[in-house]
């Protein structure tokens, strides 16, 4: 696993986490908190910040990001999908939409985290709707 993969382990269990409690908007106490946690499980600077990042772009733009999982995910709404399905998919679709990594990187992280953390049909469901995510931004940059 890289090192890269792993920052996004963690911003994948923060968020996990965050959503569970319904944490929509945390404190500044809470962020700290999550930071905290950062530092313990990455006890790399890069790593951290980047994990923090996710994070906090992913929380930051979280109606915008849900908005385009939910146009791009056949049958499901985004609140009846498993918690963990939606966290990675909220790391791609930002990842996609706000970071220069490689689509095809975004990707294939998103997939590993769903194998990984989701259920059974995680790793197949979310690697639909990343590729719908992929398709529309690739076809941005053309």
């Amino acid at each position: 696993m890289s090192r890269r993969s792993r920052a996004r382990e963690v911003a994948l269990q923060s968020l996990f986490q965050l959503d569970l409690a319904g944490e929509r908007r945390p404190d500044a106490d809470r962020l700290d908190a999550i930071s905290r946690f950062h530092r313990g499980r990455l006890r790399s600077r890069p790593l951290v910040e980047f994990a923090d990042g996710l994070v906090a772009g992913v929380l930051a733009r979280r109606e915008e990001l849900d908005t385009l999982i939910d146009a791009r995910s056949q049958n499901w709404r985004l609140s009846r999908m498993a918690a963990t399905d939606r966290a990675v998919l909220r790391i791609a679709a930002f990842e996609l939409s706000q970071t220069t990594t490689p689509p095809a990187v975004v990707a294939d992280e998103a997939i590993e985290l769903a194998r990984r953390y989701g259920g059974e049909s995680s790793p197949r469901f979310v690697a639909g709707i990343v590729g719908r995510l992929v398709a529309d931004a690739v076809g941005k940059e053309a």
